[in-house]
């Protein structure tokens, strides 16, 4: 009994060691861990991305920027509405907003966003591509769950008003997973939003019916890892055809509408388009490919071929997103804010 006793009691004492010895790791580590040294590595690594932005922030644009205060950090894409004089803004957390651009513009001021949209019952999702039909005086914003990519949907809101004419689910929680990113509108008023997740397009009705889902095989790229980001930007070509880029493999397809949804890849002369995101046409035979560069490509064979014919960086560290059209000239959205509480944005010219 004594011996079982001693036995027991030596081995609470060697527990109670390594207690101790696990205790005073621990204790040693966070004094590493939170010691005047490492706190100043820290400081010094953080320092070094401050670094290289503020003397990127402080210097003179080579093209005309729209600086404008928002309230949040992330705006994926803007337009520009020249009925009214202002760009439309969609929110990474969710709406829309609109930034008035007086006649005399002065570039040291930054301009100031208005929210005029916000679905409170589209929780966290959030706004991502949008398009505005001027012919019906509305706009079609993107909605899609950025994280879970459990949701996505399209809505459109009247240009004057603000009221919602509808907002068609495009998935749901039982739906394969997607990620409805970006739209353009025919000429009918039919609306196509690109899936990036699953390389599909969802197609809606004028009065925001889902009709169908444009699926096709040359729409997913062979290799997996060309499939990480897939079709993203979109837009309608007066000539009754979908232009439509793919971010991660680069490449441009034509989708034709008059002859039943046909896809074909287009050759483009100086491509791959990488990391290519928003598409805009500058005119029938130039398309503006924004994106981590953006690119001015042309055809001269109704966009069965292309050639990239210039290019521009843009502001790198802001992320550039989509592209839109401002009295002929072409401007780039980036889709960093900077500054604290009011982030500051940035809608570049590029000298296309």
């Amino acid at each position: 009994m004594y011996i079982s006793l001693s036995l027991v009691e030596s081995k609470r004492a060697k527990h109670h060691q390594l207690k101790l010895h696990s205790f005073s790791t621990l204790v040693m580590a966070l004094s590493c861990l939170f010691s005047p040294r490492f706190l100043a590595f820290i400081v010094v690594l953080s320092a070094i991305p401050v670094a290289i932005i503020v003397p990127l922030e402080r210097a003179q644009p080579a093209t005309h920027v729209y600086h404008y205060h928002g309230t949040g950090w992330l705006r994926e894409c803007s337009k520009w509405d020249a009925d009214n004089n202002r760009f439309i803004v969609s929110f990474i957390e969710g709406g829309l907003g609109v930034v008035p651009v007086p006649e005399k513009d002065d570039s040291k001021v930054p301009l100031e966003e208005v929210t005029v949209v916000k679905e409170l019952n589209l929780g966290k999702n959030s706004s991502f591509g949008l398009t505005i039909d001027r012919k019906r005086n509305r706009v079609l914003v993107v909605y899609a769950d950025l994280l879970g990519n459990r949701f996505g949907a399209l809505g459109a809101y009247d240009l004057s008003t603000w009221n919602r004419l509808f907002l068609t689910q495009l998935a749901g929680p039982n739906d394969e997973k997607s990620f409805a990113n970006d739209v353009a509108v025919d000429a009918k008023g039919n609306a196509y939003v690109t899936d990036i997740k699953n390389n599909k397009i969802w197609k809606v009705s004028v009065d925001g019916k889902l009709l169908s889902i444009i699926r096709n095989p040359l729409l997913t790229p062979k290799e997996w890892y060309k499939r990480f980001i897939g079709i993203n930007g979109i837009i309608y070509h007066p000539d009754g055809f979908l232009l439509v880029v793919q971010t991660w493999s680069g490449t441009l397809f034509k989708i034709d509408l008059t002859k039943g949804e046909e896809v074909k890849v287009i050759k483009v002369a100086g491509g791959p388009l990488l990391m290519a995101d928003g598409l805009e046409l500058l005119s029938p035979t130039k398309l503006v490919v924004s994106g981590f560069v953006s690119r001015l490509v042309e055809s001269s064979d109704g966009w069965n071929t292309a050639s990239v014919v210039a290019k521009f960086g843009g502001i790198r560290h802001r992320i550039a997103t989509t592209t839109t059209i401002k009295d002929g000239k072409v401007y780039i959205n980036h889709a960093a804010g900077l500054g604290y509480p009011r982030k500051k944005h940035a809608i570049v010219e590029a000298p296309f």
